[in-house]
């Protein structure tokens, strides 16, 4: 019965490991914007200040990220498919952004 108990440990502690990795891997990070489908996801996303947050576009067609302020804090280049463009919120409030290209695109970064 010993060695049954020591042969099962290592068992479970892999499928732990497996099923935690599988389950890591689907996550977005807490600090990702995803640009998929003519949308911004999530939105809105809530961060910590000082945290650096990364948009990818994963889209076939081009986006852009345009702070709401005409670009004043935040504006990013065109972005083709699997472009990224990232900015460090310092401060907290409310910052709302969009696509250039396609202004429907919208989206909210909440810094608290």
């Amino acid at each position: 019965m010993h060695a049954i108990k020591r042969r099962a440990l290592p068992l479970a502690a892999a499928a732990l490991l497996l099923f935690g990795i599988g389950a890591y891997a689907g996550a977005a990070a807490p600090d990702a914007v995803t640009i998929a489908n003519f949308a911004f996801k999530p939105s809105p996303l809530t961060v910590a200040p000082g945290t650096k947050v990364t948009w990818t576009n994963t889209d076939d067609e081009p986006h852009t990220v345009v702070s709401a302020d005409g670009g004043k804090t935040f504006k990013s280049a065109a972005l083709d498919t699997d472009d990224k463009f990232s900015f460090t919120f310092d401060k907290p409030g409310t910052y709302k952004y969009f696509c250039s290209i396609h202004s429907y695109m919208s989206g909210t970064i909440v810094v608290k």
